[in-house]
């Protein structure tokens, strides 16, 4: 790590830092969020008009049915109570998670036979079935075909779900997306090119002046494995070492998900201390929820941070 500290050494700054990261999450998130919602539930709801139709109202979840219909099982999981992740399905069914990922994308695995396929098959109708939210759908006990009324209103709530399932994950790529552009072009505007550093050549040897992202770094001595870092800087005056500065960006949008994931970056540094040397600069990239718990944690494994609402920090990095 860099001597000189950007925001890790200076906790009298953190509370306003905070304050202005949540509200620029915030004001982002309501920009983009309610049109990413909308994009999705026309999707969702043709999915799940054609589930229903597909299984006779959830009459008839079957072997044959998801056969024949394989992309209905993101419906199937939040036609329950509680909604299922792809997850707990597979490990309540006990159910090939193969299978359950290639389904997912309306598919079967290639080699698996009709036996097997059969077999996985009932367990995942077996559970589904089970726990199939009746509140949502009178018309299963009650024996008899729903009405429109009654068949609308349960495919409004499962699309909803599905709306939320799906657009998060939007909401979140959409997120890195734009922090990436922001340093991309915070870089250009500096001089600097965006150029793929060859993965045969020593990180070392990148080009000075030039940057890349999503680069894959090797860690580990008896086992090698790649890493992936969001962005690799070659300074234009190259450090003593020689190595780039690696930039991990980071949104959130609740507190809680972060000091979840807190220690995710401590082993990352740390992986990456162990193979290139205790001189590496790592930093992140911070936008959202960041509270002085997170903050503290990483500061305590020497880990620095620029804040998107303050992105010129960068040139403390001396970029």
């Amino acid at each position: 790590m860099m001597a000189r500290r950007i925001n890790a050494d200076k906790p009298h700054l953190w509370k306003a830092d905070i304050t202005a990261s949540v509200d620029q999450f915030n004001q982002w998130f309501m920009r983009f969020a309610p049109e990413a919602f909308r994009s999705t539930r026309g999707k969702t709801t043709g999915h799940v008009t054609a589930a229903l139709l597909a299984t006779s109202d959830l009459r008839n979840i079957d072997t044959a049915t998801l056969k024949d219909n394989p992309s209905a099982l993101p419906t199937l999981r939040m036609c329950t109570a509680p909604p299922l992740a792809v997850d707990r399905l597979i490990g309540l069914a006990g159910a090939s998670k193969n299978l359950v990922g290639r389904m997912e994308s309306g598919k079967f695995p290639t080699r698996m036979n009709a036996t097997a396929l059969a077999v996985e098959l009932d367990k995942l109708c077996h559970i589904i079935s089970r726990l199939l939210d009746r509140d949502i759908f009178p018309w299963l006990d009650a024996g008899k075909s729903p009405t429109d009324h009654e068949r609308d209103r349960a495919s409004t709530i499962i699309a909803d779900r599905l709306c939320s399932a799906v657009a998060n994950p939007i909401v979140r790529n959409a997120q890195e997306q734009r922090q990436l552009k922001l340093v991309g072009d915070w870089l250009d505007a500096r001089g600097y090119r965006r150029q793929a550093h060859p993965s045969g050549k020593p990180l070392t040897e990148m080009e000075a002046g030039t940057y890349t992202f999503r680069m894959n770094l090797a860690v580990g001595k008896a086992l090698k494995v790649n890493i992936p870092v969001d962005v690799v800087i070659q300074p234009k005056k190259l450090r003593k070492d020689r190595l780039p500065i690696l930039v991990e960006a980071k949104s959130a949008g609740d507190f809680t998900n972060t000091n979840k994931r807190r220690k995710e970056e401590a082993t990352k540094i740390h992986q990456l201390q162990s193979a290139y040397g205790e001189t590496i600069s790592f930093v992140l990239f911070l936008c959202g929820y960041f509270g002085s718990d997170y903050l503290g944690y990483e500061a305590a494994e020497g880990i620095d941070w620029v804040w998107e609402h303050r992105i010129d920090d960068l040139a403390k990095l001396r970029l």
